[in-house]
């Protein structure tokens, strides 16, 4: 067996999709709100209580929406755990705000696998050539819409013409 080059096994694109930087006050002033309302709640309970429960559990709730890892590799597409072989890509498409508000309303799809988030306004929309599965496509949320696309298309004929 002989080992993988480097280049065979670095991503053709990674992207991490963090929070924006506003995201974190907002959370801490809403937690700020919430230990208030407690605190106005309970007037003969001691106020610290509440605030040292609710303002780290605001900022906790927003842990898992940071840091949604994806990744183009030589055999396959990787947004957080759902992995896609780009052998079954058949075209992608970058999306701009309008064009990601259309795949997700009224170009939507019930068996379309989305990963969306909110604060980011463009995405990249896979279209799936696999009989097997009933998912027409993949709605990704990206920072760089072009890059991924670029980066898709170009891993997934390298694998089409190998095969």
């Amino acid at each position: 067996m002989t080992p993988e080059s480097p280049a065979r096994t670095l991503p053709a694109h990674q992207e991490r999709l963090r929070l924006p930087w506003w995201a974190w006050p907002a959370a801490l002033l809403a937690g700020l709100i919430v230990a208030l309302e407690l605190v106005f709640g309970f007037p003969d309970a001691p106020a610290w209580p509440f605030f040292a429960v609710v303002l780290p559990l605001s900022v906790a709730v927003l842990l898992p929406l940071n840091g949604l890892r994806i990744a183009v590799t030589p055999t396959e597409f990787q947004v957080d755990d759902a992995r896609l072989p780009v052998a079954v890509i058949a075209d992608v498409i970058p999306l701009d705000a309008a064009g990601k508000r259309e795949a997700l309303g009224v170009g939507a799809h019930p068996y379309a696998f989305v990963v969306q988030r909110a604060w980011i306004p463009t995405a990249v929309q896979v279209i799936l050539d696999d009989p097997a599965d009933p998912t027409p496509f993949w709605v990704v949320s990206t920072r760089r819409p072009v890059e991924l696309a670029t980066a898709l298309l170009e891993v997934s004929r390298r694998e089409r013409a190998s095969s």
